[in-house]
């Protein structure tokens, strides 16, 4: 499930990063998500192009929620991917994953719809899934106001990832959108003490500590983590949700969690493409300077444009 040694981009840029300890306080989040703009500033000079990009709100179940329109440099109207950033649930936002939102846009020839959420512990569960669900029912009953198809897609990564993977769950059993696919990449869900991935490799973008302190904060009460809509990991069976391309990195903690998800997927008969990226971390699909990242956007791109154009072959 893992390689030898991490990937050396991937391990350069860890480095980098383990200079900035994530906070395990409310005063020190304030300070980490203040921090957090100038250096988004700098990461995000010189973006990727895309066709356009128009930044905007969408409506929420308790106010606006900031996003990101990505369109592609072609003619529309296109399919829509709703993403949801990471960031454990307390940090994060549409400026952090400007650079995997491009690199879905430009790759997959659809829309990116990044939404910002409402952050624990400020907003603990479940504000950030109805947002989430909230957003992917508006982008499913707006396409003129997102060049749209009318057809969505959910993605996401770390919490995000669960999210897309919850709000697919959700459209499923509320007879909500209909979702052509979801793509969770190293998605925060089925996480359970003594996984062989959370005791190899704590430590490596995120140790024990950092996932109880994300958790504690978003679940707010111990009942909520077992809660399906929290953790679809929960669910008794997902059978109808939509087919699914998971991917995980072999030195993420959270490694068999996201695994545990598409094999679950596999044995309720939800057509899953798995990928583990066995010299990868945690996050990875975000980091600019690591190539393989580029390959795993392109992997998950491609996944994403074959379901919209096998949805429209019906």
């Amino acid at each position: 499930m893992h390689a030898d040694e991490i990937d050396p981009q991937a391990k350069a840029a860890v480095e980098r990063q383990e200079r900035l300890p994530l906070p395990h306080s409310r005063w020190g989040l304030k300070l980490a998500r203040l921090l957090t703009r100038p250096v988004m500033r700098i990461r995000n000079r010189n973006p990727p192009p895309v066709g356009r990009t128009v930044d905007g709100t969408v409506p929420g179940p308790d106010g606006a929620l900031d996003a990101r329109l990505y369109l592609p440099d072609a003619e529309g109207p296109f399919p829509t991917v709703v993403f949801f950033h990471g960031g454990g649930f307390v940090l994060g936002s549409v400026a952090t994953h400007d650079w995997l939102c491009r690199g879905l846009t430009r790759e997959s020839r659809c829309a990116v719809l990044s939404v910002g959420y409402r952050l624990a512990p400020e907003h603990p569960f479940p504000a950030a899934v109805a947002d989430a669900y909230a957003a992917v029912e508006w982008a499913a009953d707006n396409p003129d106001s997102l060049a749209g198809t009318g057809e969505v897609a959910v993605a996401g990564d770390s919490a995000g990832g669960a999210l897309a993977a919850v709000a697919a769950l959700m459209a499923a059993e509320r007879d909500g959108p209909e979702i052509t696919y979801q793509a969770p990449l190293y998605p925060s869900v089925g996480v359970r003490p003594g996984q062989p991935s959370l005791r190899e490799h704590a430590g490596t973008v995120l140790d024990e500590a950092d996932i109880e302190w994300f958790s504690d904060c978003y679940y707010d009460d111990e009942i909520h983590r077992r809660n399906p809509y929290a953790d679809p990991t929960n669910a008794g069976d997902l059978g109808d949700v939509a087919p699914a391309t998971v991917v995980t990195a072999g030195f993420d903690p959270l490694r068999d969690g996201g695994r545990a998800y598409a094999e679950q997927l596999v044995r309720d008969g939800v057509p899953t493409r798995y990928e583990n990226y066995e010299a990868m971390v945690h996050g990875f699909m975000t980091l600019r300077e690591v190539d393989r990242a580029e390959e795993a956007i392109a992997t998950v791109a491609d996944d994403l444009a074959g379901a919209f154009e096998r949805g429209a072959n019906r």
